[in-house]
């Protein structure tokens, strides 16, 4: 796991002392070592900071280039089947000469040997790179299925730069960094910043699944990404090849492919562990690792004293019945408290999910004792686990009985009222116009942005852009294929990324292989949902390994009191951050809104912490600037 960082057509003086900067912005993802490679012909410099993981020798250093000369890369990832692209690359031309084991170095001679697409459809990882070919004066940027690993890119000054973390675009002297009040609409709106977007204009995410292609002789022209992979072309297949099996074949056919993503991403010349919280989906990972384990299993749980938010006495049983080597942090409410000033430097844009606060802590407590952990992430967006799978169409098909004339009318009324906050959300819904467009009110912040934030217009996404829509069998089929290509890449992802990456932790998610998502929708939908409960059939490959009465309880989620810190020892900071003056000054928001939503949170009248968290990210995130 790594940092990397790349400019082309800057200068060679501005190159050169991004080099010096950049290795200290980017050295926690790669504190190992680090190295760059610059051609002054082509004035084009491709920067490494290195977390060794396969492959810890001199052979594994980066950026690499290939035998024959034409290619250069720099890498941040791992690809988990590339012992396999070896041997294929190795029957198709006899005799070939490794330098060492790094899965690099399979990489490159896969792109040299087979080009890029080809390349990436063979890859079974998670990854971003940058590939320059000398020949053709082409600089290649890729990324993964499922978007594990970041990869921003931008222009400055007429040239071109590309980096794993955006606060990196701070190594460019006099380097532009204007707020995209746009991006800061969408992002009130869900609490981060979806791809292609990012807070800086003329800066942008590659979107997950994607790649862009870069000539020298012409970087006038902005690139355009092109798919290799997509989840609707899997939900399109899917569709047309459907699981045709009982139930039983299901539950088989997931676990054994579970099996065999859980066995690849346990490769490492370094300590391995895993992160257990008890639920159901690092439950099945843990329980499959220490299946094919010849040793105690490294697991770790984060506790909280508040009853309410702790989840490492299911964690500890789990942990007991599978045999692993368990450690359990309880931390206090001051320790994620203390963590709060750090955040702006360790997501580098504004990023408000509240997890944000365990999910590092448990990442810095890990790292103590390992250098790579497997998650549990994605079983929710693939097998239906989030409550408003179960809900919303219910409540759509009630809604959408009453004429929208009357529900206006009411959704006006509640608001004024001493309604409880669930009724509140019920009045922000009330005027949608479909069931898609009643799901993106649900799951919005504040469900107006443009009347929050100066001078901005919210960009489209995927859930408001109804030509990007997948064809599904159901809502909740919907819902899922939404979230699997905006919640769970620019926050799941990026929360885990950031966290882990700060401490100098490989995270590693075995339910995104992609042969995983393209069975998953492949399945059924009441092999996801039945009886009015999510995640059926790895549920049942759970049950296989663990009893069901350790597991089966209400989920809590990842989360901490935060409505309650706002209220008592964040109350300073807050007020200081929504001061009046000080957003009128600054000039982003329109102070009016957010005052009211603060003062009717400290008054104990509603629970606006969701709200008042994105622009309080925000603000601080802009003070560190």
């Amino acid at each position: 796991m790594c940092g990397i960082f790349g400019t082309l057509n800057i200068g060679a003086k501005t190159a050169q002392a991004a080099v010096s900067n950049v290795s200290a912005i980017l050295q926690h993802r790669g504190p190992d070592s680090q190295d760059h490679w610059y051609s002054g012909e082509d004035d084009l410099l491709l920067a490494h900071q290195r977390l060794s993981i396969i492959d810890l020798s001199p052979a594994g250093h980066q950026p690499m280039e290939s035998p024959c000369g034409r290619y250069v890369l720099v890498f941040n990832g791992e690809i988990y089947n590339h012992r396999e692209i070896r041997q294929k690359l190795e029957c198709e031309q006899q005799g070939w000469d490794w330098r060492g084991h790094a899965d690099t170095e399979t990489l490159l001679a896969s792109f040299a040997a087979r080009g890029i697409e080809d390349t990436l459809t063979a890859c079974v990882g998670m990854f971003a790179f940058a590939l320059w070919d000398k020949q053709t004066k082409q600089l290649t940027l890729g990324r993964d299925r499922a978007g594990e690993k970041p990869l921003y890119y931008g222009w400055h000054k007429g040239g071109f730069v590309f980096t794993s973390e955006l606060k990196a675009f701070k190594a460019l002297p006099g380097f532009e960094s204007e707020v995209n009040r746009d991006a800061l609409a969408i992002f009130m709106r869900h609490q981060y910043i979806p791809a292609p977007h990012s807070i800086y204009k003329n800066v942008f995410k590659l979107p997950p699944g994607h790649y862009i292609h870069l000539d020298a002789r012409s970087l006038v022209d902005r690139p355009v990404p092109v798919p290799y992979w997509t989840v609707n072309e899997s939900i399109k297949a899917g569709g047309e090849s459907p699981f045709q099996g009982a139930d039983a074949n299901a539950v088989l056919a997931l676990e054994n492919l579970l099996m065999q993503s859980v066995s690849g991403q346990m490769l490492a010349d370094v300590p391995l562990g895993a992160f257990l919280s008890g639920g159901v989906d690092s439950s099945v990972v843990v329980a499959l690792m220490q299946k094919q384990a010849t040793r105690p299993v490294k697991t770790f749980a984060i506790g909280f004293d508040d009853p309410r938010y702790n989840e490492a006495e299911h964690a500890a049983a789990v942990a007991r019945h599978l045999g692993t080597d368990h450690t359990e942090l309880y931390v206090s409410a001051q320790d994620a408290l203390d963590l709060v000033p750090r955040l702006p430097s360790i997501y580098c844009e504004p990023f408000a999910d509240s997890s944000q606060l365990p999910t590092f802590l448990v990442n810095k407590m890990a790292k103590q004792h390992v250098t790579v952990a497997l998650s549990g992430d994605g079983g929710d967006e693939l097998f239906g686990g989030y409550s408003p799978y179960q809900f919303a169409p219910k409540y759509w098909r009630l809604l959408s009985k009453v004429p929208r004339p009357l529900r206006a009318a009411m959704a006006g009324v509640i608001p004024r009222s001493p309604a409880p906050d669930k009724f509140l959300k019920l009045a922000e819904v009330m005027a949608a116009r479909s069931k898609e467009d009643f799901y993106r009110l649900m799951m919005s912040h504040w469900t107006q942005p443009e009347m929050l934030v100066r001078n901005a217009c919210e960009p489209p996404s995927v859930l408001s852009s109804p030509d990007l829509w997948p064809k599904t069998d159901s809502y909740e089929h919907w819902m899922m294929a939404m979230e699997t290509q905006m919640y769970m890449p620019d926050d799941i992802l990026v929360k885990v990324d950031r966290a882990a990456m700060a401490n100098s932790l490989e995270t590693r998610v075995p339910l995104l292989d992609h042969r995983i998502i393209e069975f998953a929708w492949q399945l059924p939908l009441h092999m996801k949902i039945r009886e009015g409960k999510g995640k059926w059939v790895l549920r049942e490959v759970l049950y296989k390994h663990v009893p069901r009465e350790l597991i089966e309880r209400p989920k809590k989620g990842f989360s901490v009191p935060l409505g309650d810190w706002l209220r008592g020892p964040l109350r300073d900071w807050a007020e200081a951050l929504l001061d009046e003056q000080r957003l009128q000054a600054e000039g982003y928001f329109y102070p009016a809104p957010i005052r009211n939503a603060w003062q009717q949170h400290i008054k104990g009248r509603r629970d606006n912490s969701g709200k008042l968290w994105s622009v309080l990210m925000f603000q601080a995130w802009l003070e560190a600037q």
